[in-house]
């Protein structure tokens, strides 16, 4: 049996236009397998793009140019015979604002299950109290939720709507979760919830998040990207990022000169 690729996430010479305007240079990004990397830098210069392009999203704006490559897993996402549908289901995405449907809980966590079944095939009852079960307990939420699945999703509180969201995505057994400021919108403690959770998922899911909080990817993240003006600065242990960077532009974002 093949060794499994050492990176989850591998770019090699990535370069994105939105129209003229150019947001990614030359980005060269190798993120290991299983651990939780966080994506630092002033607004603007390339985080949440770099993340959208890892699951193709930005493919959406008609007006979006990309050259060079990215690996997910060791297979390029960006190559004519890969299939949408496939790369979407091996890497989740967790927005700013938790974006749970107008469904109920069990639904919620159902719903992306659901649509990559065969044509045909039939989800049990059982199966699917199953699948409810072993997600709900992975986010943290089992025990709160268990007695009201068929609750409104949209009437939990935002810290257990976006780990409702994270649930809602494993399911279909992702190997990566893409996260884009997802404690933007939530408290400091339901936002320290949310972290602790990204602690309990790391090693069964790589894991790569945005994040304008420098204390978050301090105590978040074990592997850090300093990004700037599209560009990759640094990326490093997050610990020894943080102590004794090795640029001194990464040097100037984290004492605050910039940004």
């Amino acid at each position: 049996m093949d060794n499994p690729p050492p990176f989850a996430i591998e770019t090699r010479k990535l370069n994105l236009w939105y129209g003229t305007f150019q947001a990614l240079f030359d980005v060269d990004l190798q993120v290991k397998r299983g651990i939780i990397t966080s994506l630092i830098g002033p607004s603007g210069c390339g985080k949440s793009t770099l993340l959208r392009s890892v699951n193709r999203i930005n493919e959406r704006l008609g007006y979006v140019r990309t050259t060079g490559s990215i690996e997910v897993l060791g297979h390029d996402i960006y190559d004519p015979a890969a299939e949408l549908v496939q790369v979407r289901k091996q890497i989740g995405m967790v927005f700013q604002r938790p974006n749970p449907l107008p469904l109920s809980i069990r639904q919620n966590v159902l719903f992306g299950y659901r649509t990559h079944l065969s044509r045909g095939e039939r989800l049990s009852r059982s199966r699917s109290d199953e699948i409810v079960e072993d997600a709900l307990k992975q986010v943290l939420l089992w025990d709160t939720v268990k007695h009201r699945l068929n609750g409104r999703a949209t009437a939990l509180s935002l810290e257990q709507q976006q780990k409702l969201c994270i649930a809602r995505l494993l399911p279909v057994k992702p190997a990566v979760l893409l996260m884009d400021e997802p404690c933007s919108a939530l408290d400091p403690q339901a936002t320290e919830a949310v972290e602790e959770l990204l602690w309990e998922l790391r090693g069964r899911y790589t894991i790569l998040i945005v994040t304008h909080n420098m204390a978050q990817a301090r105590r978040a993240s074990e592997e850090c990207v300093f990004m700037l003006m599209g560009r990759v600065i640094e990326h490093g242990e997050t610990g020894p990022m943080f102590v004794t960077p090795k640029s001194q532009q990464t040097t100037d974002y984290i004492e605050g000169r910039y940004g």
